[in-house]
């Protein structure tokens, strides 16, 4: 099991903006300060931790509003209690966060802060799900990752997952969920899930997963052949494959490509605006905007790969990441869109580390596409709407016969049936 978030890659601001709020609050955790000297003479060390929690949020959190509540009030609030052991400091920064109404803003103990610091290295070890809490508090999967019992199983976007090993999971962070999915590889995990009307359980069998996130085949097609490109996740070696593929197909002379991001959950949000890069000549990527309204343009640098046709392929398992890329492409007239509405999350978290060694994950900033549409719990409409066929797509389904989205993708390059005569990656 790993849970990916988008995190803060180093993007340089305009005027007072996130970087020099965030690079503030990680020198605050280096030095441990997390009150004001006379406060923190009066507090004993729990109250300083909870206090420097409040603080990075009240700093850092891109809703000024703090969800229509007095942050100040929270902070008297939490502060009174008589906090006398960690563990109780760590449930009420819980608590605390948890009247944001955020689930992405959160507590992470020591060791899924390091986690989430390492999970996209491209080495994994669990059941290949990739999940979120929605806005009615349950756990739903985003995308399983190819090749993993996940996906194997038959795990689709969308399903809820109700219980891990029959314990259910309302109430229940996202890490406590993602903590009780993980385990030794070749130990076995049941899950509950949801999905419509329909309730079942399956066990799946943890393994280790290591992530390859770009395939390649070719189409042969009368016109010349078209390259597909399978990007099922950006992770830190994301961009140098994907430039990779693009360099060896121009080197065949393709003629067209299609990018398919179906189930490709996000990751590194700097990995998506490098491989926008080698596609988009000109104009902005990705607008940027922190908790004053100050927006900020990622813009093309003029290095494009290839000038060659290209459709990118989506579903409501193309989140975050996936959907800043899909939107550039789509905004700058570079690419058509075909499939179904993404996944719809537009924010992005910040890792902020507390002087214990745990740490919060902070919602710091929203992205928008380049026209300005806001992705966040919207998603990003295609431009052809192709919905999926009977078939649930997995690696062996994927841009196969059955797979009707790609062969609507094909019919937009100019021909109504490819054949594969090539499978590289």
């Amino acid at each position: 099991m790993v849970v990916q978030k988008p995190r803060y890659t180093g993007i340089r601001w305009r005027g007072w903006g996130i970087r020099i709020v965030l690079l503030g609050c990680l020198l605050w955790a280096s030095l441990g300060i997390g009150a004001c000297p006379g406060q923190a003479s009066r507090w004993g060390e729990e109250q300083q931790l909870l206090a420097q929690a409040w603080a990075y949020v009240d700093r850092a959190y891109v809703d000024p509003g703090f969800n229509g509540q007095n942050w100040w009030q929270v902070r008297q609030r939490f502060l009174s209690r008589p906090l006398k052991e960690r563990k109780q400091t760590y449930q009420a920064i819980e608590e605390m966060l948890a009247t944001l109404g955020d689930p992405f803003t959160r507590f992470l103990d020591r060791e899924h802060y390091l986690s989430l610091q390492t999970s996209t290295a491209g080495e994994l070890s669990g059941v290949g799900l990739q999940i979120a809490i929605d806005e009615q508090g349950a756990v739903r999967v985003i995308a399983p990752m190819e090749g993993t019992p996940a996906e194997q199983a038959g795990i689709q976007p969308q399903d809820e997952i109700l219980a891990v090993d029959r314990v259910p999971v309302a109430g229940l962070s996202l890490d406590e969920v993602a903590e009780r999915m993980r385990g030794r590889s070749g130990t076995p995990v049941t899950l509950k899930l949801k999905r419509q009307d329909r309730i079942w359980e399956v066990e799946l069998v943890r393994q280790s997963i290591t992530i390859n996130p770009v395939r390649t085949r070719f189409f042969e097609l009368p016109q010349g052949s078209v390259a597909y490109i399978r990007l099922s996740q950006f992770n830190g070696n994301a961009a140098a494959q994907v430039r990779q593929a693009i360099r060896a197909a121009e080197a065949q002379g393709v003629r067209g490509y299609i990018l398919d991001l179906r189930n490709n959950p996000g990751g590194l949000l700097q990995a998506a605006i490098e491989i926008a890069r080698f596609w988009i000549p000109k104009g902005d990527i990705v607008l940027v905007t922190d908790r004053h309204g100050i927006q900020d343009s990622i813009p093309a640098t003029g290095e494009v790969l290839t000038e060659a046709p290209l459709v990118v392929l989506v579903n409501q398992g193309s989140a975050s990441a996936s959907e800043v890329l899909a939107g550039a492409l789509q905004d700058s007239g570079r690419a058509q869109l075909v499939g179904t509405r993404t996944f719809g999350k537009g924010l992005i978290q910040s890792l902020l580390e507390l002087a214990d060694g745990s740490g919060l994950a902070v919602t710091t900033a929203k992205y928008l596409t380049p026209s300005g549409h806001d992705i966040h719990r919207q998603g990003i409409q295609p431009d052809v709407v192709v919905a999926e066929g009977s078939v649930p797509l997995t690696a062996e389904t994927l841009a196969g016969p059955e797979d009707i989205q790609l062969q609507r993708a094909l019919e937009l390059l100019g021909q109504t049936q490819g054949i594969p005569v090539a499978k590289s990656g």
